[in-house]
């Protein structure tokens, strides 16, 4: 079955489009520091790991760790192989990172290591890769405090190359606990000659608990892989493991394993075998849709049985069946005909209900025909756009309309990724079954708001910044628009060296970094505690939107950057930053 093509529904209530600017406030912003006592263990790429794909996996990591349910709560990996927990009580009076967990192995021995990493699959669950290829499923205390406990090893294994964790959800299936997780890998392709020479791997495994043994023990029920040509830019295991969901620039595909043996589907058939002949040929104009194709040996004219419907088309040869299925939109039946032309070429016409209408394809879902554009067609409409292009440098800009120029667009207006696509794969079947073609909403963040729930991923709409929350209860509605951050898609697009980018759970604000130093925070507007006129229009102004920046005390390069509704979190290889940015 093809996948269902849908769309992202704005909420028009949370736009604001009487929104101006954010105000530059110098409210001054308390920042503590606490120093490290070994530093974070920063893996830098190798000499072997040049590709964008590396850069975007693993030299743009984010080192600290949040656990959602205990939002002041961070971690992080140190130089010790030790997994390192830092908590907020009182700002004032920071203590200690301590020790919640130590690798059993030296990873220092490993040559081909990648960073460590983990996510909170629930609040006493953790998947912790050791970056060698180990997974390891943790429980922790259900308290949040983990100065008194240590994380018990309830499964390890060694899966092959190295990968760090992308995602992973808890849940109880009939009875029986189950964790997924998903580990995302970058491996070499000996048949990728002509690209980078690399493929993106997501491998995604469901581990269990077996209860027909004394001890419980867990072991891996499921394992499942994904292959794509980019790294993805956002990828969630649904909350009851039923289903994921990747954005990603090139699209990713499920491929066979000796766990998992797929049936290849005649789309994908077609796919690897490029010079196989269209089944039809189709053009339009707009009145009506020109299907032709050839009569295939054996048959003639008194064989072909053709039924028209408003939204159907069923074409057969004798008794079996040529084409059909629903149309791409209404017909007028009685205006639909055919003929035989040289006792070989078939021509059908179909009448356009709706005349104008332009249509994308002859039956949805089909993919056997090909679109033939006619040359008159893409002549006039080539002249009527000509005056909306040129070649020179603003040839003539004292023009009422002068032509538009690319040399005139500021670099953030650029979208570089156009075909980026948001895919919602089934766990039963391992197929696509939503596809958003997200085009120019270019992708900006994720982060969880609601631990329960898939995290929240964020889109450039225009200017704006929209959030987006999957609820997969909701069939017809999988991505509701849960909160906007006015004009921060266009304002982010200016910070040329920024390399994280976050918001608070209850979205009070946004947060970004730059590489080194210079933090920038986006409050939402909020009510003025005096009268404020616009002195050029001369309104009243009630509410007020911030920018603020903060400046480190650091040259050191910024290794991680998390967001709870009060603080912001930053690590460097030496200390680790706190930023009081609300107070509660």
């Amino acid at each position: 079955m093809a996948a269902a093509n849908c769309s992202l529904k704005v909420n028009r209530q949370l736009l604001d489009p009487k929104f101006e600017s954010y105000k530059l406030s110098l409210d001054p912003l308390p920042c503590y520091n606490v120093e490290l006592d070994a530093a974070v263990a920063e893996m830098k790429l190798r000499d072997d790991q040049y590709t964008l794909d590396h850069m975007r996996a693993f030299g743009m990591y984010n080192y600290l760790h949040c656990n959602p349910w205990f939002p002041d709560s961070v971690f992080y990996v140190d130089q010790l192989d030790r997994v390192m927990h830092f908590s907020v009580t009182l700002d004032t009076a920071l203590g200690k990172p301590t020790e919640v967990f130590r690798f059993p192995s030296d990873l220092g021995a490993y040559e081909n290591r990648l960073c460590s990493s983990l996510y909170f699959a629930s609040s006493t669950f953790v998947a912790l890769s050791d970056g060698t290829g180990t997974l390891y499923i943790i429980r922790v205390g259900k308290s949040g405090d983990s100065k008194s406990e240590k994380w018990e090893i309830i499964f390890n294994q060694e899966l092959g190359d190295a990968f760090v964790v992308v995602h992973s959800v808890s849940s109880i299936q009939a009875e029986t606990h189950v964790v997924d997780v998903l580990l995302l890998s970058v491996e070499k392709d000996a048949v990728d000659v002509e690209g980078s020479g690399f493929h993106v791997s997501m491998k995604w495994v469901t581990i269990a608990q077996n209860k027909s043994e004394e001890n419980g023990k867990y072991e891996i029920l499921k394992s499942r892989k994904l292959q794509g040509r980019s790294v993805p830019h956002y990828a969630a295991i649904e909350p009851n493991g039923n289903g994921l969901m990747v954005i990603s620039y090139k699209p990713f595909k499920f491929i066979d394993t000796q766990e998992n043996q797929l049936d290849n589907p005649e789309e994908e058939k077609m796919e690897e075998d490029p010079k196989k002949e269209p089944l039809y040929y189709w053009q339009q104009t707009g009145d009506d849709v020109t299907l032709t194709f050839e009569l295939p040996e054996g048959f003639k004219k008194d064989d072909i049985r053709m039924t028209f419907s408003p939204g159907q088309i069923c074409i057969c040869l004798k008794e079996d069946s040529f084409l059909k299925g629903q149309l791409y939109n209404i017909i007028d039946q009685e205006g639909c005909a055919w003929i035989l032309k040289d006792q070989r070429s078939v021509e059908v016409t179909l009448a356009k209900r709706d005349t104008g209408c332009m249509w994308a394809e002859v039956i949805v879902g089909d993919k056997q025909g090909e679109f033939i554009a006619d040359p008159a067609q893409c002549a006039a409409i080539a002249d009527r756009l000509m005056h909306l292009t040129s070649e020179d440098l603003n040839p003539n800009p004292d023009l009422d309309k002068p032509p538009c120029n690319a040399q005139e667009l500021e670099e953030c207006d650029m979208f570089f990724e156009d075909s980026t696509s948001l895919y919602r794969f089934d766990g039963n079947s391992l197929k696509a079954s939503h596809v958003v073609n997200l085009g120019s909403n270019q992708y900006l963040f994720s982060m969880v708001a609601t631990p329960e729930l898939m995290p929240c991923f964020a889109l450039r709409h225009d200017v704006d910044a929209l959030l987006w929350q999957p609820i997969i209860s909701q069939n017809e509605n999988l991505w509701e628009h849960v909160s906007t951050f006015n004009a921060l898609g266009y304002v982010q697009a200016s910070k040329q060296d920024k390399k994280f980018f976050t918001c608070a759970s209850n979205f009070s604000y946004a947060a970004l970094c730059e590489c080194v130093r210079r933090i920038f925070i986006y409050r939402q507007p909020t009510p003025m505690a005096t009268v404020l006129f616009n002195r050029k229009e001369g309104k009243h102004v009630g509410q007020v939107a911030k920018q603020q920046v903060a400046s480190l005390e650091t040259n050191d390069p910024i290794l991680g950057f998390q967001a709870s509704n009060e603080r912001l979190f930053v690590l460097t290889a030496k200390k680790l930053f706190v930023l009081k940015v609300n107070t509660v």
